[in-house]
């Protein structure tokens, strides 16, 4: 009896693999093998740097934050701590955007903790 392949499964598989590397340089676009290493290698990349994702965006709102409180002669860490004194609950991002957007309101913001 002749040895049954299931055909139909095997290219499914090479097609989702060579689907997922479209745009991908040279060979690693076109021939599986080299497809299959690099679309494995960049899942490990995008599973990396979401977690780097985060890290980057604190670390932009922390320095967006501290441009705004000097301008209002306080530091950062200060200002971050007497937020919590007075228990101002404002994460992160929404004090960069509104120092950003706002910065009369947050200039308000300042002298409210300040005192």
């Amino acid at each position: 009896m002749p040895r049954a392949t299931n055909n139909a499964a095997a290219r499914q598989r090479r097609k989702k693999i060579l689907k997922a590397a479209k745009g991908y340089r040279l060979s690693k676009s076109r021939l599986y093998a080299t497809a299959k290493d690099q679309v494995e290698k960049s899942g490990q990349y995008a599973y990396r740097d979401r977690r780097t994702k985060k890290r980057n965006f604190r670390q932009l709102w922390i320095a967006r934050i501290n441009a705004a409180c000097r301008l209002n002669g306080i530091s950062y860490s200060i200002f971050m701590n007497k937020l919590k004194q007075a228990g101002v609950d404002l994460n992160r991002k929404s004090l960069a955007f509104l120092a950003m957007s706002n910065p009369s309101e947050f200039e308000q913001l300042v002298k409210q903790v300040a005192v």
